[in-house]
């Protein structure tokens, strides 16, 4: 059992590095990641000195960010990116502009928003790892 679970891992891990050959890659598997609460993941696609400004201003470290998602005081339950992301790319160094449809829990009670982010993100062994998030509610 010990075996297939470390070569599952192994394979995953050779997965993750191929699948997230882009900067518009890292931030599917992202988005996706915050729905599914895969804090694993995420740990792996966030970097260490992340800094999350979320669209009511709550600024949060990538500790932060990953404690309200395996607590639960925030709940993912759609993260839909719309047509017509930018994403401009400066070697190691990447950012990414769009718009997200967002539905979940906060604290327990609902939201449903429409965001424009920019995220920045920073090649670091291979992986493309989100560094900043801002969002601007759109009414």
């Amino acid at each position: 059992m010990k075996i297939t679970t470390g070569f599952l891992l192994l394979f995953f891990n050779v997965q993750l590095l191929v699948a997230q050959s882009t900067i518009s890659d890292s931030e599917d598997m992202r988005f996706n990641a915050q729905v599914k609460k895969d804090t694993v993941l995420l740990r792996r696609i966030l970097s260490d000195d992340l800094v999350y400004i979320h669209s009511n201003a709550l600024v949060e470290t990538k500790s932060d960010f990953l404690h309200s998602i395996s607590t639960g005081n925030i709940t993912y339950n759609s993260m839909q990116p719309e047509p017509g992301r930018a994403i401009r790319n400066y070697g190691k160094t990447g950012i990414s502009n769009g718009i997200v449809q967002v539905k979940g829990l906060i604290q327990g009670k609902p939201f449903e928003v429409r965001l424009r982010y920019t995220a920045v993100y920073v090649k670091q062994k291979k992986t493309w790892r989100l560094v900043s998030w801002q969002s601007t509610k759109i009414p």
